[in-house]
């Protein structure tokens, strides 16, 4: 897949042009369990919308509308529950999501909408919606949602930098990815120069978590497990949290987001899998690599999708099912 065409952008940003008047319904949806990219390139968004004079503007993604405290940012006043969204909206855009599966009972408003718009940037996503600005060589979908805001002439303030620098951090690793471009830094540079505090925000997102997560992550990395003939001789490291690890240290499940960090960091394994449990036989599957292997090919077979470096997918069973499972189509 190709960086989106001269035409496509045209035809976005036509196509939102065309939602700028008073009674028009914009429903903007991320993917479920949003994470700081889907979040904030939503929410930024929605508040450039609102700056062009969209009156009715809606943000929402599947599931209970809870964020993770350290992810609440501007824009939070936009969020209404999925069963308020508008049923059929003048006009849909999507953020982040790689597959129609990841919008959950929200999807039906690909058919509903007048006009449907997808900004992503997964390399796995296979098309969907009535006009679509999919950039795999973009580090964040902040970076498509930023440069289509820029077409719509929104001047950048503080509320929209914050959720784009936010989706921007996070997607990154604080810039520390491979697609990590000159562009990202001169967007990042352009967010910085608004005010918001860089600091607050890496704090806040990297740097703090209660004493009971510590305990936590170094019970579930105590258990951690290394095979290194895995992946073809390149070797996986693996590690689960489960339903009672959260328990035992009352924690919420969202505090698990930042372990695949601390797992990923083995050097003697190329690929990196953490299993987190959200049910019986359930379990959501992080998978990093750090550059032999493409863990979007083995998330795309099992379900999920994402990057070649970076992704994803609901398991079922036992995590030992799981396990196999991805050992399977690593080879």
């Amino acid at each position: 897949m190709t960086s989106p065409s001269e035409q496509e952008w045209a035809a976005a940003a036509a196509a939102v042009r065309g939602a700028l008047r008073p009674d028009a319904q914009v429903l903007l949806v991320c993917h479920v369990n949003p994470d700081g990219d889907a979040l904030g390139s939503m929410l930024g968004f929605g508040q450039g919308l609102r700056q062009l004079g969209v009156e009715r503007v809606q943000c929402t993604f599947p599931g209970p509308q809870t964020v993770p405290e350290p992810l609440h940012m501007p824009g939070m006043e936009l969020l209404i529950p999925e069963a308020q969204a508008h049923p059929a909206p003048d006009l849909l855009v999507t953020f982040d999501a790689a597959s129609t599966g990841r919008l959950g009972g929200l999807a039906d408003r690909l058919d509903t909408a007048v006009v449907s718009l997808v900004l992503d940037h997964h390399a796995s996503n296979a098309g969907f919606g009535k006009l679509s600005l999919v950039d795999p060589n973009a580090a964040a979908t902040a970076v498509v949602a930023a440069r289509l805001l820029d077409r719509l002439g929104v001047k950048l303030d503080t509320g929209i930098a914050e959720c784009l620098y936010i989706a921007l951090v996070t997607d990154t690793g604080s810039f520390k990815f491979d697609l990590t471009t000159p562009e990202v830094h001169e967007l990042a540079a352009r967010l910085v120069a608004t005010g918001i505090s860089v600091g607050e925000i890496s704090r806040r997102i990297f740097d703090t978590r209660p004493f009971g997560a510590v305990r936590l992550f170094g019970e579930v990395l105590g258990r951690a497990s290394l095979d290194p003939a895995a992946a073809g001789g390149r070797g996986l490291v693996t590690a689960v949290a489960t339903l009672d690890d959260l328990r035992r240290h009352n924690q919420p499940p969202y505090i698990l987001e930042a372990l695949i960090d601390s797992v990923r960091c083995t050097a003697e394994a190329d690929v990196a899998l953490l299993l987190k449990q959200v049910a019986p036989d359930e379990w959501a599957v992080s998978l990093r690599s750090k550059g032999g292997s493409d863990v979007s090919e083995v998330a795309v077979a099992l379900g999920g999708g994402g990057h070649r470096l970076a992704a994803g997918f609901t398991g079922h069973g036992s995590a030992e099912d799981v396990i196999a499972a991805v050992r399977g189509h690593l080879g």
